[in-house]
C-alpha cells in the first residue's frame, strides 16, 4: 500500500477517545483508525453525491430513453 505521512491536529477528547480504541485492541494504531475513518466518510460523502445526482434524473425521460428502440424489436419477438 503506498502511504503518505502527515500531520493532524484534533481535539483532545478526540486523542483519548482514539487512543481507547487503540489500548482496547479495536485497532491497531492511532494511523489505522484514523484512515479507517477518513475512508468510511470519504465513501459516506461519494454516495451522498450519488444520491443527489440521481434525484435530479426525471423518471419518465428516463425510462423513455431506457425503452428507446425496444417497440421496433419487441414486434419481431415470437409470442408466447
Amino acid at each position: 500500500m503506498n502511504t503518505a505521512k502527515v500531520a493532524i491536529s484534533i481535539s483532545r477528547r478526540t486523542l483519548e477517545r482514539l487512543d481507547h480504541l487503540v489500548k482496547t485492541r479495536v485497532y491497531a494504531n492511532r494511523s489505522r483508525a484514523i484512515e479507517d475513518a477518513v475512508e468510511e466518510k470519504l465513501r459516506r460523502l461519494e454516495r451522498r453525491r450519488l444520491f443527489e445526482e440521481c434525484a435530479k434524473l426525471n423518471p419518465v425521460e428516463e425510462r423513455s430513453l431506457a425503452e428507446e428502440g425496444l417497440s421496433e424489436e419487441l414486434k419481431q419477438w415470437p409470442e408466447y
